[in-house]
């Protein structure tokens, strides 16, 4: 489809009451939106912490732990891919039992090819992490608990 054609459809679309219009010419096809959506993802530096490694428990929150006023959950922020190390093969950020201070990386969530840090909102130990590594996360779903 030509450039210029394009361009025209967008100023029509701009004219009009519509949201958005979809063309189609033989095999080519274009679908221009006007909705605006924006998503700032700031990106993941690469940090390496090491931790005594312990055994590791992943679980899914149960209602009681969700209720137990002294465990914090770590959330995650957008939907995404749940990593525990900066990169493959290196120590994860946190273990089951480690020490952990207000704005400590625990964990990346990777969003569209950007890596986010995920960092500490409390002080505590690591009770549980509940998602393993490389799984898929949905946006406010609990990743580790912080006690």
């Amino acid at each position: 489809m030509d450039l210029r054609k394009i361009k025209k459809l967008i100023e029509m679309l701009q004219e009009s009451d519509l949201n958005e219009i979809e063309v189609k010419e033989g095999e080519e096809s274009v679908r221009i939106n006007r909705k605006k959506e924006v998503h700032i993802s700031p990106a993941a530096s690469q940090v390496s912490i090491s931790a005594p490694v312990q055994q590791q428990s992943i679980s899914s929150p149960t209602d009681e732990e969700e209720l137990t006023p002294d465990l914090s959950s770590i959330t995650s922020p957008m939907v995404g891919t749940f990593y525990r190390s900066p990169a493959p093969g290196k120590p994860a950020f946190v273990e089951i039992g480690q020490k952990v201070k207000v704005g400590d990386v625990v964990c990346i969530v990777e969003a569209m090819k950007m890596m986010n840090q995920v960092k500490s909102d409390v002080d505590g130990f690591v009770r549980e992490i509940y998602i393993e590594d490389g799984q898929p996360v949905e946006f406010d779903q609990p990743l580790i608990s912080i006690e």
